[in-house]
């Protein structure tokens, strides 16, 4: 599967855009980085994404989508899924109207839905794993991508419902935020032991506050990944 990283970074990073990844060119997996020129810097198409899968609702995970949602209700180019945690509609088209006044009157192109423990967007099987992420309610996603399975973690600390996450998964982007221990974070040593407790499952490290962690992504990088089974 084909994975471009738009931005790999925590809330707070100097070093790193805000996390958003770009799924076979037609998935959006968070919306924090500046989707509109990170996406024509690597070749995708804006008018291309087809559903958008919402994680939580902390800025960093949903800022880049004001301009993006614009750019789509004046280039027409379809209907746009919005999957996310309870609330979603709420939270997105308030976010818009903050953005944008009273030129934002709602778009009929969105088609919003509150992720299920299973179901289907745009063709795509997907199942959501309630994470722990402090107060926030926070959703991981398993996306069955052809014939692999992806795991996504937005922000969480590791636990069991992480471990439930990627267990199984071909392929599995969860965040390693910084060596110290955190109590809403992954550190950087509690997600290589996850790694090690799931070797048939290919890591790619995500939401890095700063300094160069082995296996993170980097931004901008476009990768053609498989699992290791």
């Amino acid at each position: 599967m084909r994975l471009a990283f738009l931005g790999t970074g925590s809330a707070f990073s100097c070093e790193r855009y805000n996390g958003a990844i770009v799924v076979e060119g037609r998935l959006l997996l968070d919306a924090g980085a500046p989707l509109l020129p990170h996406m024509h810097r690597l070749g995708i198409d804006p008018g291309a994404i087809e559903a958008v899968f919402l994680t939580h609702f902390h800025g960093d995970h949903v800022l880049g989508l004001p301009p993006f949602l614009f750019y789509r209700s004046v280039f027409r180019s379809g209907p746009l899924a919005m999957v996310g945690p309870p609330g979603v509609e709420e939270r997105v088209e308030a976010l818009c109207r903050l953005a944008w006044g009273e030129d934002w009157s709602g778009a009929a192109f969105l088609r919003y839905q509150e992720a299920e423990a299973e179901g289907e967007v745009v063709g795509v099987p997907y199942q959501a794993v309630r994470l722990d992420h402090g107060r926030m309610d926070c959703r991981g996603y398993r996306l069955r991508i052809g014939d692999e399975v992806l795991a996504y973690a937005g922000d969480t600390i590791a636990s069991p419902p992480l471990d439930e996450l990627v267990e199984g998964a071909d392929v599995a982007v969860t965040e390693a935020t910084s060596p110290e221990d955190s109590d809403v974070h992954t550190s950087w040593e509690e997600a290589a032991a996850l790694a090690a407790r799931h070797p048939r499952t290919r890591f790619i490290f995500n939401h890095v506050f700063q300094g160069n962690l082995p296996g993170a992504a980097e931004d901008l990088a476009v990768m053609e990944v498989r699992g290791l089974r």
